[in-house]
């Protein structure tokens, strides 16, 4: 007898199934769809910040060939606007209110790209021909446009009626004890910096299809999605208000997510309406313009912060003040990214005290949401270049500050001064691996080396830790089909991390079965009750759980079928290769038979739900060594080190990949990325002529590795790693560079990005002095 041993198990190194249909063109997104008789929209976008607009005629836009409807704010009073419901609470204990997203402006705008009206006709085109002759006229006002400047007296109001442009203020930690620290303190350092806006710029631009279900009349939307289930209970309940049985949302393949694919945007509804009006399919195509004057942008916060420490460079607190920009209206969870950003300030070090005050600030800019990693990669860019500074100031080793601080293994379970719970962590161990593989001791030598040609070199570290997979479930349901595949229906989305291969592994090693064998669903509000989505690492803690017990529930179900069929004990029953076999014996019935044996189709259903009551907290170090050319400020990023703790590697092969793809865009914040609004509002940035993304060239090769502790929190020990490249990396990237600058010509600080012209003028500066 052949003994069958599972190869696609959790730890495998298996290539990606997805990846056929991607390589030959045969990916299937919003775009690559039609429908018959499908109509297409334009949306009529505000070319002001601010100001009041009044619709004239749309005669003509009306008469326009192909034109088939044309909708304006007054004709959609019955459809309800999007909201956020993540205010927290402020000192006072109330919920700031908020400004909501309507689905098209009534008569004022608020940022350049807000909707004034819709038009759909028999092309995408001809729409936007249309559009152009819709007449409005703006009263255009002077503009809020920068998060420094949001609360100065003579910045103009947003929303005047609210008499600031605060939108609200957050308070964590203690106070009183922190101002007792740094009344005793050795050694106080003070920090101040912006963290840059950023536009994510998935590859897959937005698309919408809006249909009505022939029969039931159900609402229909096809897009592009982080989870279809949230966005049928926004679309439902707040703007249609409708049960959400009466809609059905469907994700195809997506081509990134990064954070900003998880809301629910206005041309979702206005599809969605039209097609209520016309009775015939609508899509809405975004370009690449809209996506950077609309799409939810990330990050942009003014920070000042300062550390008390004792005479041998011990924390004793941490205060901290944050100006956080909210654009112009709230976002879906705009207003609680710094709210968990903050919730992880003290990192992976033992600060007994902390005072952290956040002001949202309204701003005429596009809404700010969260983008990959929300709230914490912000968090560990203040702490870690924070902690260099300390360094610095303290004449300590950046290394031996960090070990003098961290939290010690005997420490955990390990509550931080913002109430979060650490199950487990080794901190100084990745640390000292990661020095060890980037040949920390060695750097001398090197910079030398560096000298020699004219250029300056840094090295820079930043050891970082952040909260995931927040509490909750995502259900999963496996199910034996009459050809004797198994499909796994979940509601997490995939973006392109790999969740068709990852999810089958976990499944595939339960029932014994091929990884080709299985096939995972997603993205479809029919096909499963419930689910969370994909977004702040969740999918493989709690989904993989999840889709480990549905396996293994049908594996139950399945061995005690063929033990009736085969007339054996149900424990004498193994699955492997397709087949429930006799242990010992050549008897087996296969997959197929067994469906076709079962009495009832639940027979054939494996359920399993993980249900996570705490975060899980990945972590790690990641080191960055850089070359910068002083005669022209252009830095080179040579060497590229991490050593993370996941505390379970599922697939080596995904998870390099996610480690890469979120350190790229992190060295992209920290080297090139920055979206820039003018005093008036403008987005000066709108493009790729402006807005400069990494390229292949900007990115050297990395070293990765694992040095992973289980998770005690997780049923399979699964931290989660989606997130953590780019948490990691623009922390290591900048302060790299500034030791390169620090070691030169002292300068201790730049801001982000760390363009060539930004430290080519740094460098001028200090020449200068």
């Amino acid at each position: 007898m052949t003994v069958f041993t599972p190869k696609f198990g959790m730890g495998a190194s298996v290539t990606r199934l997805e990846d056929q249909n991607f390589i030959t063109g045969n990916g299937r997104y919003t775009d690559d769809i039609t429908r018959p008789g499908m109509l297409h929209g334009y949306v009529l976008r505000s070319p002001v910040a601010k100001g009041s607009f009044r619709v004239g005629s749309m005669e003509a836009a009306k008469s326009a060939p192909g034109v088939q409807l044309v909708l304006t704010g007054a004709d959609l009073a019955d459809l309800g606007a999007l909201r956020s419901g993540v205010m927290q609470r402020q000192p006072d204990g109330t919920k700031a209110p908020t400004r909501d997203i309507p689905i098209l402006c009534a008569d004022r705008v608020n940022y350049v790209g807000d909707a004034v009206a819709f038009v759909v006709a028999d092309s995408r085109a001809l729409a936007q021909d249309a559009a152009e002759l819709i007449e409005v006229d703006y009263d255009g006002e002077e503009a809020a446009g920068a998060t420094a400047t949001a609360l100065e007296p003579e910045t103009p109001l947003v929303w005047p009626e609210l008499g600031s442009n605060r939108a609200f203020t957050y308070q964590l930690g203690q106070p009183e004890t922190a101002d007792e620290a740094f009344a005793r303190a050795a050694h106080v350092t003070r920090i101040a910096f912006t963290n840059n806006r950023l536009v994510c710029n998935y590859m897959e631009a937005r698309a919408a299809i809006g249909e009505i279900e022939e029969g039931t009349g159900r609402l229909v939307l096809t897009t592009g999605s982080q989870g279809v289930h949230s966005m049928r209970t926004i679309l439902a309940k707040q703007v249609f208000r409708v049960d959400p049985s009466s809609i059905r949302v469907i994700t195809p393949d997506v081509g990134g997510g990064f954070g900003p694919k998880s809301f629910v945007y206005r041309e979702y509804a206005l599809v969605l309406e039209a097609a209520r009006w016309l009775g015939r399919p609508v899509k809405w195509t975004g370009d690449r313009t809209e996506h950077f004057l609309t799409d939810a942008q990330g990050r942009d916060n003014r920070v000042e912060a300062e550390m008390a420490m004792d005479a041998d460079g011990r924390f004793l607190a941490l205060r901290v003040r944050l100006t956080a920009n909210l654009g112009a209206y709230v976002s879906q969870y705009g207003p609680f990214i710094p709210y968990v950003g903050a919730s992880m300030s003290t990192g992976v070090y033992d600060i007994p005290a902390l005072d952290v005050v956040i002001n949202g600030v309204y701003t005429n800019t596009c809404p700010v949401d969260a983008y990959r990693g929300a709230g914490r990669p912000e968090a560990a860019l203040l702490l870690e270049k924070l902690v260099d500074a300390c360094a610095r100031e303290m004449d300590l080793p950046r290394e031996e500050i960090r070990r003098r601080n961290f939290i010690k293994p005997e420490q955990f379970p390990y509550r931080t001064a913002t109430g979060r719970t650490y199950d487990v962590g080794e901190f100084e161990g990745h640390m000292k691996l990661a020095m060890q593989r980037a040949d920390w001791t060695g750097f001398d030598e090197r910079l030398e080396a560096s000298k020699a040609k004219g250029r300056l070199r840094g090295i820079g570290m930043a050891t970082y830790i952040e909260a995931c997979a927040f509490p909750g479930s995502e259900p999963a349901l496996a199910e034996l089909n009459a050809d004797g595949t198994v499909t796994l229906d979940i509601g997490t989305q995939s973006n392109g991390q790999g969740h068709a291969t990852a999810y089958a592994q976990f499944v595939a090693e339960k029932l014994g079965l091929d990884i080709d064998r299985i096939r995972v669903r997603q993205g479809d509000t029919d096909r499963l009750k419930d689910g969370g989505g994909t977004g702040g690492s969740r999918s493989i803690p709690l989904g993989g759980v999840s889709a480990s017990r549905a396996g293994e529930d049908l594996a139950v179900k399945l061995r005690k079928l063929a033990a009736d069929e085969l007339e054996a004990a149900t424990a004498d029953i193994e699955l492997a290769g397709g087949e429930a076999r006799v242990v010992g014996t050549d008897r087996a019935i296969s997959f197929s038979a067994l469906a076709k044996a079962a009495k009832s189709l639940e027979d054939l259903k494996g359920f399993g739900e993980f249900v996570q009551d705490e975060c899980t907290y990945p972590n790690g170090t990641h080191i960055c060594e850089v070359e910068i050319d002083p005669d022209t400020g252009r830095t080179e990023v040579l060497n590229y080190t991490i050593v993370d703790d996941f505390g379970v590697t599922v697939n080596p092969l995904l998870l390099a990949g996610q480690v890469h793809g979120g350190v790229v865009q992190g060295l992209g914040q920290a080297l090139t990325e920055e979206t820039v609004y003018g005093e008036d509002g403008q987005l000066l940035t709108a493009s790729f002529m402006d807005y400069c993304m990494p390229r292949a060239d900007t990115v050297p090769s990395f070293h990765f590795e694992t040095r992973n502790v289980p998770s005690t929190t997780n049923a399979l020990g699964i931290k989660g790693a989606g997130e953590a490249g780019t948490i990691g990396a623009t922390p290591a990237v900048l302060n790299a560079v500034t030791d390169a600058l620090w070691r030169a010509y002292g300068i201790s600080h730049i801001e982000m990005p760390a363009t060539p012209s930004h430290v080519w003028a740094a460098i001028a500066e200090a020449r200068d002095k």
